[in-house]
């Protein structure tokens, strides 16, 4: 919703919204774009009548707003049908999805075609540090789009993605995840099928080959498809893959031919991925080797995703935005691949709704196996998830000890800082992993080392 703000503003709109939390990065995007927030949700806020209203899907009926919305027929939009009607339309529209690494992709794509003078337009979840802002208004013919499979508003409960006229779709990996909305892996799977049946018969799908859930929605498809991944099951195999301190570094072959060495100064086989399906879209449109290796090379990351915020006495805090199992576990494998002979302390906060639940317990105790020490914060908002569904985390922690793992869980982020500051070692490496605020526990860290 920030981004979005921000590309109508940038379009010569007067913008203005309302939330009740707002935080770091995007509460100081809005504020240096002179985009007002309103605190809290008051019909006042409505006065004088606004010529549109647009609905987040953070809200629904009851939201005082949202009834006086109804109650005077003041036109309102979701965020996908405004993207699609005020900026897709007449574009080629490039959506990357996928549970996992959409943020990082979307990015990556954007910079690559930005880079070769292509002028493209984007809105992405992230602020990728490129670019400094998530959106952007381009002359070119390319939008690019995170594709959300979130449901789009509470008058709208398909997903986000469905609305973004797609020409080309990655799909990065498919799994169970969004509890509050989705049943079952299922549900979710025929959201992504019902994607893949509007992307055109001259369009294309770029598939993570790895991934049996995706593998299996391929064969329905009535576009051109590429597939990619480790295995051998796909069109375009990574193979050997290094990682340094600085970056990562792959061959990447096209039905078993050579087709180049590619270098990324991002970690882990889930951002190699990432460079791999970008590369195809590319090369799909006509974009050289080289072209896509300098995107690549001048690529600077994204907030919140394995972010370094600081390095004080030789202890190096990263932020990251990772939720999901599959995402802490990835991003720990590639801060571990990255710093093989150093300590890594992996703060997590459960936070979202399928997080916060039961459901992932057993997939927690994999997760965090590359790490060295676990710090867990207090789960966030608990009496938004029922009693016999709440994450178990007592039990999870003496399982952990079970298997020799250090793990610990804290009440608030004060604690946290208090236990981690004397322990600290030089070269200790503290990964730090929330899709939310955490207390500021970072800058509060930071402070504290200071």
């Amino acid at each position: 919703m920030g981004s979005l703000a921000g590309l109508l503003k940038s379009s010569g709109y007067d913008v203005y919204g309302s939330d009740e939390n707002i935080y770091p990065p995007m509460s100081d995007f809005l504020s240096e774009h002179k985009i007002p927030i309103l605190k809290g949700f008051d019909p006042a806020h409505l006065t004088p009548t606004p010529d549109l209203v647009v609905i987040g899907n953070a809200v629904s009926r009851g939201n005082q707003e949202v009834e006086y919305v109804l109650d005077n027929k003041i036109p309102y939009k979701s965020l996908p049908v405004v993207l699609k009607e005020f900026f897709i339309q007449g574009k080629t529209s490039l959506v990357v999805t996928g549970t996992h690494g959409k943020t990082t992709a979307s990015s990556l794509l954007s910079w690559v075609l930005e880079k070769n003078e292509a002028d493209p337009s984007f809105m992405i979840g992230g602020i990728p540090l490129n670019f400094e802002c998530g959106y952007k208004i381009g002359h070119g013919k390319y939008f690019v789009s995170e594709g959300d499979e979130y449901d789009t508003a509470f008058f709208d409960k398909g997903p986000k993605f469905l609305h973004y006229l797609p020409d080309a779709v990655i799909i990065n990996n498919i799994e169970f995840d969004h509890a509050d909305i989705y049943n079952n892996i299922d549900e979710i799977k025929l959201n992504f099928q019902r994607l893949i049946n509007i992307i055109p018969r001259n369009g294309c799908l770029v598939a993570n080959g790895d991934d049996a859930n995706v593998r299996e929605l391929i064969p329905k498809a009535l576009c051109p498809v590429q597939t990619f991944g480790f295995s051998d099951l796909v069109n375009w195999k990574i193979q050997n893959m290094t990682v340094s301190e600085n970056s990562s570094a792959f061959s990447l072959y096209h039905e078993h031919n050579f087709f180049a060495e590619f270098e990324i100064p991002l970690f882990g086989a889930h951002n190699v991925r990432n460079a791999v399906a970008v590369s195809i879209i590319l090369n799909w449109q006509g974009f050289s080797k080289g072209q896509i290796q300098s995107g690549f090379s001048t690529f600077k990351g994204i907030k919140r995703r394995q972010q370094l915020r600081a390095n004080i006495n030789g202890v190096s805090i990263y932020d990251d935005f990772a939720h999901h199992p599959t995402a802490i576990r990835e991003t720990i494998e590639g801060m571990r691949q990255q710093f093989p002979n150093k300590k890594i302390w992996a703060v997590y906060e459960p936070r979202t709704s399928t997080a916060k639940r039961n459901l992932f317990f057993d997939d927690y105790l994999n997760s965090f196996t590359p790490a060295d020490e676990i710090i867990f914060g207090p789960i966030h908002r608990p009496d938004k998830v029922k009693a016999n569904t709440l994450l178990d985390i007592p039990l999870l922690l003496k399982k952990f000890h079970a298997s020799g793992k250090k793990a610990t869980q804290f009440t608030n982020a004060q604690e946290i800082i208090d236990f981690l500051v004397p322990k600290f070692s030089n070269n200790d490496i503290v990964l730090i992993m929330s899709n939310g605020s955490f207390e500021n526990i970072h800058e509060r860290l930071i402070d504290a080392l200071k």
